[in-house]
């Protein structure tokens, strides 16, 4: 690590302009070949699924979504002269649009069934061109424009459907912009200076806009989510810019220690860098931990947020070196520099009080309190978790549904309007697709219609098309509409009855293969089929930090102590978004629609990133204790050294993460709310709560123990260290060390210096062990 960082600053010029050069090519090649972006998703083997191949087969043409053009009026019906010319006029436009495929009118032959039995209200269906399903925000402003322009006195004119919604509820344009002014603010706080404020976050944006425009080319042969670009900005921007304050926190230090740039660089990289590195390998390696569930559609996006996060990481390691070695010594702020003046025998004996003292200040007097009252803390820390995870309790799966989306929205309207026209459940109806073999069993289909349309929970069933196939068979689409909303837990519950009882006892004997599809019930079986993978996916996840930290640190307790801590972050963050989602505590005031069911994927994918982001303050946090553990053998002291040391910066880097991700998660689509809230809430409860209270609390009350690991698993376990060896270099004081002479069991007097109040020093080899530090075994 010190030969990269110190090839870097050696060829600083080289190393910007690689960067500049990457990313201008990436941004060529986007440019050039565009991004291919897919959203859709299919679960093999799920009824829906086959149902889906059955519709596929019958109506091969017709791959696109599909969005609803809705219209109603206050006085009159649908039918008079003046809004069917209106709505003719606007349908026509929308033929000649590159985007549509096909349209079907209300006032075409066979559309009476898309007009209300009031007369009031009427929708056209609008087949969008398969190539262009997923709307980019500019097409759906237009689509929705030339909608709007159809509306007068009288005549409301909307457009909804999911392809509008998710085109129009992506972040604002200026979310990234938010959530780097807000990190700016934190980082000048915190450094007090203007350049080191400047460089971590053109350091993160380096390595996101590297990512992404890779991401983007990478679309083009992997099946990559819609949404995937803005989660990997999310955690690239967060990430990116807590790996570069690690950084240049270390080399501030160094530097304020006398150390030549370059040499304070080197030692940063070292340091703080091997962290960088073994925390965003962990970041990865939980995104990449969802490819075990062999779900395509989260595939993609596990790996473009974990290649967004690992050229973040390479941009923090090479590109974050080169511009501190062009910063040099302006790194400091004005005041530390006129520090930088004093006599090398001030800087001596700083370094000496340094190296035998823990510094005082806010954080060493909160450390002092932890470890007086470690098991009182521990308990108030772990049943505040507990009692944010309570509502974690109700959670449930599923998909919102329109009535979620911002009050006002167009997509909101045409939901209300079709829900008061045609009933709650118009606009998440199932689709019944019935294969028959022969003539005898197409006559069972009508048997099969009654009995669906005679189900509690169903408000219409109607036959929509009869498809004839080579061979005399035929496919049957059957429309069902429920009486309840499509996110609603009894419209999950009908369709399970229907998939469970009504279709197996209606077709019993007949020999029909009837299959239940559409929108709702494909968000049910995804939800059903991630539930069921889930345990697997955190056993794997568990499984793969447990062994990662047992090879950092050579200990049990720590890695075990790590994963309860994110288990507990985990369940915290379920249950603030079960709250403020489904709950509905807090969705509608900040533009994110109203209470319903979290997003299916959220877990999966929450799970994964939170508990990357947790390792990283479980590296930082505990490389220095064991660090300062292995220099001075004596635990209390390691573990207050390493809080005092660590916390400052890893409450500045929480404060960063949350204020990046909720600039994303405010007025952003759902389901991007859901993450940005949900992992703000965790980082916030991680770094606030668990790393500055219980992790140290629980330490402290394990000792010498926190350390242990048997001598037969030691042997065969290969080395991974993060901090460095001896040979990469450690921070060197000047001149030996005056002897220290102890008086007593807590104060050192060391000739030529005053008396510290060190409650915990390195204690000489033949010191007896402290109360609480047992000797281990082995």
């Amino acid at each position: 690590m010190t030969a990269l960082a110190l090839w870097c600053t050696r060829h600083r010029l080289l190393v910007v302009v690689t960067w500049a050069l990457l990313l201008l090519g990436l941004g060529a090649a986007t440019v050039a070949k565009g991004s291919a972006y897919n959203s859709s998703f299919a679960l093999s083997g799920t009824d829906s699924t086959q149902a889906q191949q059955l519709l596929d087969s019958a109506f091969p043409g017709q791959q696109g979504d599909t969005v609803s053009l809705v219209w109603h009026v206050e006085s009159g019906t649908v039918h008079a002269s003046s809004v069917q010319s209106s709505v003719d006029h606007v349908l026509a436009e929308y033929k000649s649009s590159g985007e549509v495929q096909s349209v079907q009118s209300p006032y075409s032959a066979g559309g009476s069934g898309q007009i209300s039995a009031d007369g009031k209200t009427a929708y056209a269906s609008i087949d969008l061109d398969d190539a262009t399903s997923g709307l980019s925000s500019g097409e759906a402003n237009q689509l929705i424009g030339i909608a709007h322009s159809a509306s007068h006195g009288g005549l409301e004119v909307e457009l909804g459907g999911s392809a509008v919604s998710g085109a129009l509820q992506t972040p604002a344009e200026d979310s990234e912009i938010v959530g780097m002014a807000a990190a700016a603010i934190v980082l000048f706080l915190a450094f007090g200076s203007l350049f080191s404020m400047l460089l971590p976050i053109l350091t993160a944006a380096a390595g996101v806009g590297g990512g992404l425009l890779t991401v983007g080319l990478l679309s083009h042969v992997l099946n990559v989510a819609g949404f995937a670009p803005t989660l990997g900005a999310l955690v690239g921007l967060g990430v990116g810019i807590d790996y570069a304050l690690f950084i240049v926190t270390r080399h501030r230090r160094g530097l304020t220690d006398g150390m030549p740039i370059d040499t304070s660089i080197g030692q940063s990289v070292t340091t703080s860098g091997r962290a960088v590195l073994f925390a965003g390998g962990t970041v990865c390696v939980a995104l990449l931990g969802m490819l075990v569930l062999g779900i395509g559609f989260l595939d993609g996006v596990a790996v473009a947020t974990a290649l967004t996060v690992a050229v973040t990481v390479l941009a923090a390691l090479t590109l974050l070196p080169a511009l501190l070695s062009f910063l040099g010594p302006r790194a400091l702020s004005r005041r530390q520099r006129r520090r930088q003046g004093a006599s090398a025998l001030s800087r001596v004996r700083a370094a000496r009080l340094a190296a035998i003292s823990v510094p005082r200040g806010l954080w060493d007097r909160w450390a002092d309190i932890v470890h007086r009252r470690p098991r009182a803390l521990s308990l108030v820390a772990l049943g505040l978790m507990l009692v944010l995870a309570i509502p974690t309790l109700t959670l449930r799966l599923g998909s919102a549904d329109a009535s979620t989306d911002p009050v006002g929205s167009t997509t909101h309207k045409a939901y209300e309007m079709l829900a008061d026209g045609f009933g709650p459940g118009f606009d998440g109806s199932l689709t019944v697709a019935v294969q028959a073999s022969n003539a005898q069993q197409q006559s069972q289909v009508g048997h099969l219609l009654t009995a669906i349309s005679h189900t509690p929970g169903v408000a219409s069933a109607t036959e929509q098309a009869s498809v004839a196939q080579s061979g005399g068979r035929t496919i049957d689409v059957l429309n069902v509409v429920p009486t309840t909303s499509p996110q609603s837990s009894a419209t999950t519950d009908l369709l399970a009855n229907l998939r469970e009882h009504v279709i197996p006892a209606a077709t019993s004997g007949t020999g029909l293969q009837a299959h239940v599809g559409g929108l709702v019930a494909t968000n049910a079986d995804f939800a059903s089929v991630l539930s069921s993978k889930l345990p697997l996916f955190i056993a794997v996840i568990v499984g793969l930090s447990f062994l990662l930290l047992l090879l950092a640190f050579r200990s049990l307790l720590i890695p075990l102590t790590a994963a309860v801590m994110n288990l507990l972050a985990a369940a915290a963050a379920f249950g603030v978004v079960t709250a403020f989602f489904q709950w509905g505590w807090g969705s509608s005031a900040l533009g994110m629609g109203g209470s319903g069911p979290v997003e299916a994927f959220l877990p999966v994918m929450l799970i994964a990133i939170l508990f990357g982001l947790s390792m990283d303050y479980q590296v930082f946090l505990v490389s220095r204790m064991h660090e300062e553990w292995r220099r001075a053998g004596c635990t209390t002291r390691a573990v207050k050294l390493g809080q005092v040391e660590t916390s400052r910066v890893i409450t500045a880097a929480a404060t960063i993460m949350v204020c990046v991700f909720c600039s994303f998660a405010v007025g952003s689509q759902r389901v991007i709310g859901e993450f940005g809230i949900g992992l703000a809430a965790a980082v916030l409860l991680d770094a606030f709560v668990l790393r500055t209270v219980l992790v140290p609390a629980a330490m402290h009350l394990f000792g010498r123990w926190n350390w242990w690991l048997p001598r037969w698993l030691d042997r065969p376990l290969p080395r991974l260290t993060v901090e460095p060896s001896p040979a990469e270099g450690l921070p060197i004081i000047p001149e030996p060390l005056p002897t220290p002479v102890f008086h007593g069991a807590h104060r050192p007097v060391i000739p030529g210096f005053p008396k510290l109040p060190l409650p915990t020093l390195p204690r000489p080899a033949t010191a007896p062990v402290p109360a609480g530090e047992a000797k281990l075994p082995g």
